[in-house]
């Protein structure tokens, strides 16, 4: 799995490790089970059970399409027999499995299941332990859903504050004296504009034409990454246009140095914070 974010829940004492990735959220089996009598030996235990195989053959049916039928099938005949041993290196490697994977390590090592793997185990060791479980997982969840949005609200504020910044140097170094105060808005227009075409790759009537059905503006529906950038260029603008730069000097400027910005911060997911908000492309 890769660019993995690690967070740890607390439950009924315990310290459990989520892992969250590209494929999902991962739960530390090796954690729930470490205060149980039993400790790391009941993730085997569990495994060999015929209604654990069952609902791991099933989880994998519907979310691997890599997933070996065959051989699940062949476990699952075998299941229930005293003599049947089932482990998650022994069950990844026949079947091809994604749901439970193990790593080593002294720090980070041990058994992860998907999120909804692991709280299968959580009942099957304690209902009272899966619903503590359920609930610390979703409050993790709330809370990183708050911060994101916590993050792309102040962005969006320094974006607006910026913009008072670039608008003053448009007014003293752009728009003439005694004009009408249309000639003045369409003035603004035209450079946000320019950052517009320069961050986004597209004017704001053509995201509007793009986008019939979304209210507000492709600001709006930027991503925090793309926000940062923004406030970034206003102030390159602005010092641009005091400068004297003509127009088409500038946009090729702000072009280049948002390409570089976006790829400097990590070349970051341009995915939307929520799902009410979408990525607008870039040049």
């Amino acid at each position: 799995m890769t660019k993995q974010k690690r967070s740890k829940l607390s439950v009924q004492g315990s310290a459990i490790t989520v892992v969250s990735g590209s494929h999902g959220d991962y739960i530390s089996l090796t954690d729930m089970v470490r205060n149980f009598d039993g400790g790391a030996s009941l993730i085997e235990q569990w495994m060999r059970n015929k209604d654990t195989l069952l609902f791991l053959g099933a989880w994998e049916s519907l979310n691997n399409p890599d997933f070996k039928p065959h051989e699940f099938e062949g476990f699952k005949s075998e299941a229930g027999r005293n003599s049947f041993y089932m482990s998650p290196k022994k069950w990844v490697e026949a079947t091809g499995a994604i749901g439970i994977y193990s790593q080593s390590g002294r720090y980070g090592g041990g058994t992860f299941a998907h999120r909804d793997i692991a709280f299968e185990l959580g009942t099957w060791l304690s209902p009272e332990f899966k619903l503590y479980l359920i609930k610390e997982f979703q409050r993790l969840k709330e809370d990183e859903a708050e911060r994101k949005t916590l993050d792309w609200n102040l962005n969006r504020t320094l974006s607006k504050l910026n913009y008072r910044i670039h608008t003053d140097a448009i007014k003293e170094h752009i728009i003439p004296a005694l004009i009408s105060k249309e000639q003045v808005n369409f003035a603004y227009a035209n450079e946000a504009d320019i950052l517009n075409v320069a961050l986004f790759g597209l004017t704001a009537k053509q995201w509007r034409e793009a986008n019939p059905v979304l209210e507000g503006n492709m600001r709006d529906y930027a991503t925090v990454l793309h926000l940062l950038v923004l406030v970034n260029l206003e102030s390159m603008n602005a010092h641009l246009i005091r400068e004297g730069l003509p127009q088409p000097e500038r946009l090729r400027r702000l072009n280049a140095e948002a390409i570089h910005q976006l790829k400097s911060l990590g070349s970051l997911s341009l995915k939307s914070v929520d799902s009410k908000r979408q990525t607008v492309p870039i040049l």
